[in-house]
């Protein structure tokens, strides 16, 4: 990976991604995952980030592997295009109406399972595990946190939201 900085251009859903840095298709502590196709990894031009996130996508699947070496990796799912600007409905399945500017990631709820690919629902995650992913990008400095409203999920008022869409991955944005 070649790390250099880039920047986020305007908003999460009017934005733009200058200088990106593309997230690994997996390592020994995450896995990608395609939304669209519904197998890993997740395609080239799908993980691209400003290189903070993808710091702290890193730095939280690592700390995740270390405190549980027996569970499933971090599954990541989209970040943003290339270049950024829109990730609608044109680029498969629903789309996203965020992941313009590079500052969004989805990640994947930990299978109840055990089982490294998406949870299809509420009912096949792990809540502790969720959890602790949820607590983890919130001391990595993520400003917003969608989770589903099935999940149950918790954290500071306004910063974590519980929205329709998520019941299978939670949604990071950082600052």
């Amino acid at each position: 990976m070649r790390w250099h900085h880039s920047a986020a251009i305007g908003s999460p859903s009017a934005g733009r991604l200058q200088q990106g840095v593309r997230l690994p298709a997996d390592d020994r502590t995450f896995f990608t995952w395609d939304p669209v196709l519904r197998r890993s990894p997740n395609r080239p031009w799908r993980r691209w980030g400003t290189d903070r996130l993808v710091r702290i996508v890193l730095k939280v699947a690592r700390g995740y592997r270390t405190a549980h070496p027996r569970a499933p990796r971090m599954a990541v799912g989209d970040l943003s295009r290339r270049h950024g600007g829109d990730f609608g409905p044109r680029f498969g399945y629903i789309g996203h109406v965020s992941h313009q500017n590079g500052l969004d990631v989805d990640v994947y709820y930990p299978r109840a399972d055990g089982r490294e690919r998406a949870p299809r629902d509420a009912a096949q995650i792990d809540p502790a595990l969720s959890q602790e992913l949820v607590d983890r990008f919130l001391a990595a400095g993520a400003v917003t946190i969608f989770v589903g409203p099935n999940t149950h999920l918790t954290g500071p008022a306004g910063v974590v939201v519980a929205l329709a869409n998520h019941d299978n991955h939670l949604h990071v944005r950082i600052g």
